[in-house]
């Protein structure tokens, strides 16, 4: 199981989300932005995304490895490559 830390700064729109992921002894960095849109729309009713990016990686990561992931994204590009994504994670 990986290890998924996740600070999150607002910004004009939003935030940015720095995520480490931690597995097998090897991290890697991200940086994912999410917009006030994308958390009413993914999230509706948090007014924090940091649960919602961890989700998001959660779900990524049963899919894909770490270093498959983008290093730097916008949460909206999840659901391009997977479009189930917004189902489940407002499952989650």
């Amino acid at each position: 199981m990986s290890a998924i830390s996740v600070e999150c700064s607002a910004v004009d729109g939003g935030w940015v989300a720095s995520v480490t992921v931690t597995d097998h002894g090897a991290s890697r960095e991200f940086e994912v932005g999410v917009t006030v849109g994308e958390l009413a729309r993914f999230a509706p009713g948090t007014t924090d995304p940091t649960n919602l990016v961890k989700r998001s990686f959660e779900f990524l990561l049963t899919r894909e490895p770490k270093e498959s992931i983008l290093s730097s994204f916008g949460l909206s590009v999840i659901a391009r490559y997977f479009p189930e994504f917004e189902r489940e994670i407002r499952r989650r």
